[in-house]
């Protein structure tokens, strides 16, 4: 599944999703201020090499209605802004 980042136009807010099918992203907005204008950005990769560290790999996720039923995101560990 391929998960794409977003920045809000309106409040400079990166958010990353989950879509299943491109007809999802019209009906996206901003977890911050609801907006739904937002562009996609170029997301950076991010690996490491080696043993790991056995940090928390727990994630979160969020359900919300769209036209397809129901969408799932998930809050998954890694780079901070």
């Amino acid at each position: 599944m391929p998960i794409y980042e977003f920045k809000c136009l309106k409040c400079d807010e990166f958010f990353e999703l989950i879509l299943m099918n491109k007809d999802e992203e019209a009906q996206l907005k901003c977890p911050k201020c609801s907006s739904d204008e937002f562009e996609r950005v170029i997301s950076a990769t991010n690996f490491s090499m080696g043993a790991g560290s056995g940090g928390n790999t727990s994630l979160s996720s969020q359900t919300r209605s769209c036209s397809s039923g129901s969408c799932t995101t998930y809050d998954i560990p890694g780079h901070t802004r």
